[in-house]
């Protein structure tokens, strides 16, 4: 019997619908490369975050000599002078979770020592402290000598016996000046 010739269309057209073609001996069907990649940025991700955090960690808390001749001036700061030797001023905001413990240790370092004073500005309303003394994180100490000149910067949480470390050896440098 004869078929039309419009039946003929509708034939191909839904054998092309449900026909797939057969894969290639070997090959990966699509979801199964797309998976792979998928993976393969993820693992890549998670390398490149965990690089970034070492770094960051292994940066904080270290001290950065600096190479200044900016003299501090206390009284932008609110505070009435300086240390007789050196201060340690430190850069705080109402939000950081690290500051009280970092303004605990610097005071007790500062008691412990004669002619060392320890600042604490709260930069939470005072952008224009934060722009111009550079400070992207809290707490940021810097470690003042005894005419106001920026000679160390901490950023993060520095531990005790670097400041300490650091106050000895601007004692020394003073001594032979």
């Amino acid at each position: 019997m004869p078929q039309r010739p419009g039946r003929e269309n509708a034939e191909r057209v839904r054998h092309a619908r449900t026909h797939r073609p057969a894969a290639r001996h070997g090959a990966l069907p699509l979801c199964v490369v797309d998976l792979t990649i998928a993976l393969i940025s993820i693992a890549a991700l998670v390398v490149v975050a965990t690089a970034a955090g070492l770094l960051w960690r292994r940066r904080d808390g270290r001290a950065r000599a600096i190479d200044s001749a900016e003299v501090v001036d206390p009284r932008r700061l609110g505070a009435d002078g300086l240390g007789e030797e050196a201060t340690l001023l430190q850069f705080s905001t109402e939000m950081c979770a690290r500051c009280p413990g970092v303004h605990r240790m610097l005071s007790e370092v500062a008691d412990a020592r004669d002619g060392v004073r320890h600042l604490d500005v709260d930069l939470t309303h005072r952008p224009d402290i934060a722009q111009h003394f550079r400070v992207l994180q809290t707490p940021t100490t810097l470690v003042l000598d005894r005419r106001g000149v920026v000679r160390t910067r901490f950023g993060g949480t520095p531990g005790r016996s670097v400041v300490e470390l650091e106050l000895d050896t601007l004692k020394k440098e003073t001594a032979r000046a």
